[in-house]
Protein backbone atom coordinates (compact mmCIF):
# COMPACT_ATOMS: atom_id res chain seq x y z
CA UNK A 1 0.00 0.00 0.00
CA UNK A 2 2.75 2.47 0.97
CA UNK A 3 4.75 1.62 -2.15
CA UNK A 4 1.66 2.14 -4.32
CA UNK A 5 0.96 5.52 -2.70
CA UNK A 6 4.58 6.57 -3.08
CA UNK A 7 4.40 5.67 -6.76
CA UNK A 8 1.25 7.76 -7.24
CA UNK A 9 2.83 10.69 -5.41
CA UNK A 10 5.95 10.42 -7.55
CA UNK A 11 3.88 10.77 -10.72
CA UNK A 12 2.49 14.18 -9.72
CA UNK A 13 4.21 17.55 -9.87
CA UNK A 14 3.47 19.05 -6.45
CA UNK A 15 3.47 22.63 -5.28
CA UNK A 16 2.58 21.96 -1.63
CA UNK A 17 4.60 19.83 0.76
CA UNK A 18 1.98 17.59 2.40
CA UNK A 19 2.49 14.81 4.93
CA UNK A 20 0.17 12.06 3.73
CA UNK A 21 1.01 9.74 6.62
CA UNK A 22 2.94 6.50 6.72
CA UNK A 23 6.18 8.30 5.98
CA UNK A 24 4.98 9.62 2.61
CA UNK A 25 5.52 13.38 2.11
CA UNK A 26 4.92 15.12 -1.19
CA UNK A 27 7.98 16.82 -2.68
CA UNK A 28 6.43 20.23 -3.22
CA UNK A 29 8.56 23.12 -4.43
CA UNK A 30 7.00 25.22 -1.66
CA UNK A 31 8.06 24.86 1.97
CA UNK A 32 4.41 24.85 2.98
CA UNK A 33 4.86 24.04 6.69
CA UNK A 34 7.13 27.11 6.95
CA UNK A 35 4.52 29.23 5.18
CA UNK A 36 1.87 27.92 7.59
CA UNK A 37 3.94 29.07 10.55
CA UNK A 38 3.82 32.66 9.23
CA UNK A 39 0.05 32.84 8.80
CA UNK A 40 -1.00 33.14 12.46
CA UNK A 41 -4.05 30.94 11.86
CA UNK A 42 -6.47 30.54 14.76
CA UNK A 43 -5.46 27.41 16.68
CA UNK A 44 -9.07 26.26 16.60
CA UNK A 45 -11.52 26.70 13.74
CA UNK A 46 -14.12 24.54 15.48
CA UNK A 47 -17.62 25.09 14.14
CA UNK A 48 -16.50 27.58 11.47
CA UNK A 49 -16.80 27.47 7.69
CA UNK A 50 -13.61 28.04 5.68
CA UNK A 51 -13.04 28.90 2.02
CA UNK A 52 -9.52 28.35 0.63
CA UNK A 53 -9.14 30.41 -2.56
CA UNK A 54 -6.38 29.20 -4.87
CA UNK A 55 -6.19 25.92 -2.96
CA UNK A 56 -3.97 24.07 -5.49
CA UNK A 57 -2.84 20.84 -3.77
CA UNK A 58 -5.00 21.65 -0.74
CA UNK A 59 -2.50 21.86 2.12
CA UNK A 60 -4.27 24.77 3.83
CA UNK A 61 -7.72 23.31 3.21
CA UNK A 62 -6.70 20.11 4.95
CA UNK A 63 -5.09 22.12 7.76
CA UNK A 64 -8.35 24.01 8.32
CA UNK A 65 -10.16 20.70 8.54
CA UNK A 66 -7.52 19.42 10.99
CA UNK A 67 -8.17 22.47 13.17
CA UNK A 68 -11.81 21.53 13.47
CA UNK A 69 -13.59 23.58 10.80
CA UNK A 70 -17.16 22.40 10.34
CA UNK A 71 -17.00 22.91 6.57
CA UNK A 72 -14.07 23.55 4.25
CA UNK A 73 -14.30 24.39 0.55
CA UNK A 74 -11.16 24.35 -1.59
CA UNK A 75 -11.58 26.64 -4.60
CA UNK A 76 -9.32 26.90 -7.64
CA UNK A 77 -9.42 27.16 -11.39
CA UNK A 78 -6.09 28.31 -12.81
CA UNK A 79 -3.97 25.61 -11.16
CA UNK A 80 -6.49 22.80 -11.50
CA UNK A 81 -6.95 23.29 -15.23
CA UNK A 82 -3.27 23.11 -16.07
CA UNK A 83 -3.05 26.74 -17.17
CA UNK A 84 0.23 26.85 -15.26
CA UNK A 85 2.26 23.75 -14.52
CA UNK A 86 -0.09 22.39 -11.87
CA UNK A 87 -3.21 20.23 -11.98
CA UNK A 88 -5.94 18.97 -9.67
CA UNK A 89 -4.35 15.51 -9.38
CA UNK A 90 -2.42 16.36 -6.22
CA UNK A 91 -5.49 17.71 -4.44
CA UNK A 92 -7.57 14.69 -5.36
CA UNK A 93 -4.90 12.19 -4.30
CA UNK A 94 -4.25 14.00 -1.01
CA UNK A 95 -7.96 14.27 -0.21
CA UNK A 96 -8.48 10.59 -0.90
CA UNK A 97 -5.41 9.50 1.06
CA UNK A 98 -6.21 11.68 4.08
CA UNK A 99 -9.84 10.58 4.12
CA UNK A 100 -10.78 14.25 4.00
CA UNK A 101 -14.26 15.74 3.70
CA UNK A 102 -12.98 18.97 2.13
CA UNK A 103 -15.30 20.04 -0.71
CA UNK A 104 -14.03 21.42 -4.00
CA UNK A 105 -15.29 24.33 -6.07
CA UNK A 106 -13.95 24.71 -9.59
CA UNK A 107 -14.24 28.49 -9.85
CA UNK A 108 -12.10 31.49 -10.77
CA UNK A 109 -11.51 34.22 -8.18
CA UNK A 110 -13.30 36.75 -10.36
CA UNK A 111 -16.45 34.62 -10.42
CA UNK A 112 -16.84 34.39 -6.64
CA UNK A 113 -20.11 35.65 -5.21
CA UNK A 114 -22.49 34.73 -2.37
CA UNK A 115 -24.88 33.37 -4.98
CA UNK A 116 -22.23 31.04 -6.42
CA UNK A 117 -20.44 29.77 -3.30
CA UNK A 118 -22.18 31.27 -0.25
CA UNK A 119 -20.41 33.10 2.57
CA UNK A 120 -17.73 31.79 4.92
CA UNK A 121 -16.60 32.68 8.41
CA UNK A 122 -12.92 32.49 7.43
CA UNK A 123 -11.36 32.90 3.99
CA UNK A 124 -7.78 32.01 2.99
CA UNK A 125 -6.28 33.93 0.07
CA UNK A 126 -2.69 32.80 -0.01
CA UNK A 127 -0.13 33.50 -2.71
CA UNK A 128 -2.67 34.59 -5.30
CA UNK A 129 -3.14 38.38 -5.26
CA UNK A 130 -0.01 39.22 -7.26
CA UNK A 131 -1.09 36.81 -10.01
CA UNK A 132 -4.27 38.78 -10.75
CA UNK A 133 -4.70 41.43 -13.44
CA UNK A 134 -7.43 43.20 -11.44
CA UNK A 135 -6.47 42.94 -7.74
CA UNK A 136 -8.88 45.47 -6.25
CA UNK A 137 -11.83 43.97 -8.11
CA UNK A 138 -10.73 40.53 -6.91
CA UNK A 139 -10.68 41.77 -3.31
CA UNK A 140 -14.25 43.06 -3.77
CA UNK A 141 -15.30 39.58 -4.88
CA UNK A 142 -13.52 38.01 -1.92
CA UNK A 143 -15.02 40.46 0.57
CA UNK A 144 -18.49 39.53 -0.68
CA UNK A 145 -18.01 35.90 0.39
CA UNK A 146 -16.20 36.65 3.68
CA UNK A 147 -18.40 36.80 6.74
CA UNK A 148 -15.73 37.62 9.32
CA UNK A 149 -11.99 37.00 8.75
CA UNK A 150 -9.75 37.11 5.67
CA UNK A 151 -6.21 35.75 5.92
CA UNK A 152 -4.17 37.02 2.98
CA UNK A 153 -0.57 36.23 2.04
CA UNK A 154 1.13 37.99 -0.85
CA UNK A 155 4.24 39.50 -2.34
CA UNK A 156 4.66 43.14 -1.34
CA UNK A 157 6.86 45.68 -3.11
CA UNK A 158 8.28 49.13 -2.32
CA UNK A 159 8.88 48.08 1.27
CA UNK A 160 9.59 51.06 3.50
CA UNK A 161 7.63 53.59 1.41
CA UNK A 162 4.91 55.13 3.58
CA UNK A 163 2.67 56.32 0.75
CA UNK A 164 0.27 53.66 -0.63
CA UNK A 165 1.71 52.42 -3.90
CA UNK A 166 1.49 49.38 -6.17
CA UNK A 167 4.21 47.97 -8.44
CA UNK A 168 3.16 46.78 -11.90
CA UNK A 169 5.03 43.96 -13.66
CA UNK A 170 4.06 44.07 -17.37
CA UNK A 171 6.50 41.31 -18.32
CA UNK A 172 8.67 38.92 -16.33
CA UNK A 173 9.96 41.46 -13.81
CA UNK A 174 8.91 39.42 -10.77
CA UNK A 175 10.66 36.04 -10.52
CA UNK A 176 10.81 35.76 -14.31
CA UNK A 177 7.13 34.74 -14.21
CA UNK A 178 4.69 36.25 -16.73
CA UNK A 179 1.73 35.40 -14.46
CA UNK A 180 2.89 37.92 -11.83
CA UNK A 181 1.18 41.28 -12.38
CA UNK A 182 1.00 43.51 -9.30
CA UNK A 183 2.40 43.83 -5.79
CA UNK A 184 1.21 46.55 -3.38
CA UNK A 185 3.17 47.90 -0.48
CA UNK A 186 1.65 47.43 2.96
CA UNK A 187 -0.04 50.87 3.16
CA UNK A 188 -1.71 50.17 -0.20
CA UNK A 189 -2.73 46.66 0.82
CA UNK A 190 -4.26 47.91 4.07
CA UNK A 191 -6.08 50.65 2.18
CA UNK A 192 -7.45 48.25 -0.41
CA UNK A 193 -8.78 45.89 2.24
CA UNK A 194 -10.44 48.70 4.18
CA UNK A 195 -11.96 50.02 0.96
CA UNK A 196 -13.69 46.68 0.26
CA UNK A 197 -15.12 46.38 3.76
CA UNK A 198 -12.57 45.06 6.24
CA UNK A 199 -12.70 47.53 9.12
CA UNK A 200 -9.81 46.05 11.10
CA UNK A 201 -6.65 45.28 9.12
CA UNK A 202 -3.34 44.18 10.65
CA UNK A 203 -0.06 42.80 9.37
CA UNK A 204 0.97 39.69 11.31
CA UNK A 205 4.44 39.18 9.79
CA UNK A 206 7.32 41.22 11.25
CA UNK A 207 8.71 44.18 9.33
CA UNK A 208 11.81 42.95 7.48
CA UNK A 209 15.11 44.52 8.47
CA UNK A 210 17.44 46.05 5.89
CA UNK A 211 19.92 43.23 6.55
CA UNK A 212 17.27 40.58 5.85
CA UNK A 213 16.14 42.35 2.69
CA UNK A 214 19.74 42.62 1.46
CA UNK A 215 20.34 38.89 2.06
CA UNK A 216 17.07 38.04 0.33
CA UNK A 217 18.02 40.26 -2.63
CA UNK A 218 21.37 38.50 -3.04
CA UNK A 219 19.65 35.09 -2.86
CA UNK A 220 17.14 36.09 -5.53
CA UNK A 221 19.88 37.45 -7.76
CA UNK A 222 21.87 34.24 -7.47
CA UNK A 223 18.75 32.28 -8.45
CA UNK A 224 18.28 34.49 -11.48
CA UNK A 225 14.91 35.79 -10.28
CA UNK A 226 15.30 39.55 -9.86
CA UNK A 227 17.89 42.28 -9.87
CA UNK A 228 19.40 43.29 -6.52
CA UNK A 229 17.61 46.63 -6.60
CA UNK A 230 14.19 45.10 -7.30
CA UNK A 231 14.52 42.27 -4.80
CA UNK A 232 15.65 44.63 -2.03
CA UNK A 233 12.29 46.42 -2.27
CA UNK A 234 10.26 43.20 -2.12
CA UNK A 235 9.11 40.77 0.56
CA UNK A 236 6.16 38.53 1.44
CA UNK A 237 3.62 39.56 4.04
CA UNK A 238 0.58 38.16 5.80
CA UNK A 239 -2.37 40.43 6.59
CA UNK A 240 -5.56 39.67 8.49
CA UNK A 241 -8.67 41.62 7.58
CA UNK A 242 -11.67 41.44 9.93
CA UNK A 243 -15.22 42.62 9.39
CA UNK A 244 -16.84 44.15 12.44
CA UNK A 245 -20.55 43.99 13.29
Amino acid sequence: MKADLASQVQAIRWYHTIDLGGGVVTKGIDDTPLRLARLDLPQSLAGLSVLDIGAWDGFFSFEAERRGAARVVAADYFSWHGSGWGSKAGFELARRTLGSNVEDADIDVMDLSPERVGQFDVVFFLGVLYHLRHPLLALERIASVTRKLLILETVVDMVGIDRPAVAFYPGRELNNDPTNWWAPNLPALHGMLRDVGFADVRTVTPEPSATYRAARAVSHRLQGKNSLREAFRQDRAVVHGTKTD
